[in-house]
């Protein structure tokens, strides 16, 4: 017993080097009266936690990329249980620098900045916004908005950010494109959902938002009435209308 007490007391303040410790340390002497030692001990292995999903290591980045927090894919960055991701962005890369050296003009450069970023942020399970964006390469949200359409549409293809996959933003033209390219280019919703960054459940969610708008204009209701039946926002609904008006031909055509 006497050894064992002598080891406890040897070894004890040794822990006191170590992070979590130290964190228990500090709500003890700093908020004596209200935190007890099994509440320090959650409240610090809780942080820990934090710290863990939130930093990665330095040298785990290479010349020309940056550390940045985006938003979990799974979830929405006003939602009350937002989820933060820490991501590795290439900002700038020896190919970027050969591409100049070649004569590609800065504003292809910058969409493609744009383009590799977002598609790492989705590879690491994350999502960036406009916002984000415009802060890491200083300069205006609409602008990266601008660049990010032209890259889209050199492409042909959809890159995986907040506005499309979380409808957060201005952005919806991804509505648009899912079902243009259903019912227009009558590809599978399968295919869709690949193309353009989406689950097959989103797709079909646009497809009946579409049918329902289709339903009622052709029952000659304007978009007021579509938008008061349907609660979608009179932006998409006359997008979908758009499509209707050039496309559609007969009212019995179903999709």
């Amino acid at each position: 017993m006497l050894l064992r007490s002598h080891a406890s007391h040897h070894y004890k303040s040794a822990h006191k080097r170590f992070a979590k410790q130290a964190i228990e340390n500090f709500f003890k002497q700093e908020f004596p009266k209200f935190f007890g030692p099994n509440i320090r001990s959650v409240i610090a292995e809780k942080l820990m936690e934090i710290f863990a999903d939130n930093f990665k290591e330095s040298n785990t980045l290479k010349s020309g990329q940056i550390l940045w927090n985006a938003v979990h894919k799974d979830t929405r960055a006003d939602s009350y249980n937002v989820k933060f991701v820490p991501v590795i962005l290439t900002m700038v890369c020896d190919e970027d620098i050969t591409n100049l050296e070649n004569g590609l003009k800065i504003l292809e450069h910058k969409q493609n900045v744009i383009a590799r970023i977002t598609q790492e942020a989705y590879q690491q399970n994350a999502l960036l916004s406009m916002r984000d964006i415009s802060l890491l390469m200083a300069t205006s949200d609409s602008s990266i908005s601008i660049s990010r359409v032209g890259y889209e549409k050199r492409n042909n293809i959809t890159l995986p950010h907040t506005g499309n996959l979380h409808d957060m933003g201005s952005c919806l033209t991804h509505k648009y494109q899912i079902i243009y390219k259903c019912v227009i280019e009558k590809k599978d919703p399968t295919i869709i959902a690949k193309e353009t960054n989406h689950t097959i459940k989103a797709v079909d969610h646009y497809l009946k938002d579409f049918n329902r708008v289709k339903t009622l204009f052709l029952d000659n209701k304007n978009a007021d009435y579509i938008h008061l039946a349907t609660n979608l926002s009179l932006h998409v609904i006359n997008q979908y209308i758009n499509i209707i008006k050039q496309y559609i031909k007969e009212p019995e055509l179903v999709v």
